[in-house]
């Protein structure tokens, strides 16, 4: 294996250590729903009971969905008064680093294969 085999390797598992709870997170179908809701709003961010409705699921079951993606850095969350509003945003999440390690891994099947 050469060096530049073993960085490559050595970023991808430090890429899965670091992004293990966000993989969990947007493993299971009702956040994938929530995620989908998110996707569809504004940018600016929408309230739980908003997504509640749209993606027909109670609002303590939102709640709980979000608290979880939002401990993973799925969701980002900023708060106006008493009114909470969740986004996903490029700068406050980890969605880049995902990003990053999918195509680090795609780029080394890549090279594998051209052997």
């Amino acid at each position: 294996m050469t060096n530049e085999c073993e960085e490559k390797l050595k970023k991808i598992i430090v890429g899965f250590r670091s992004c293990r709870n966000a993989f969990t997170a947007i493993g299971d179908e009702t956040r994938q729903l929530i995620l989908l809701v998110l996707l569809e709003s504004d940018l600016a961010g929408i309230r739980v009971g908003e997504i509640a409705r749209k993606a027909h699921l109670t609002r303590p079951s939102v709640s709980h969905h979000l608290q979880i993606l939002k401990e993973a850095g799925i969701v980002a969350m900023r708060r106006e008064g008493t009114k909470n509003y969740y986004y996903l945003s490029e700068d406050e999440t980890q969605w880049k680093d995902i990003a990053d390690l999918i195509n680090l891994i795609y780029a080394s099947i890549k090279q594998n294969g051209r052997r």
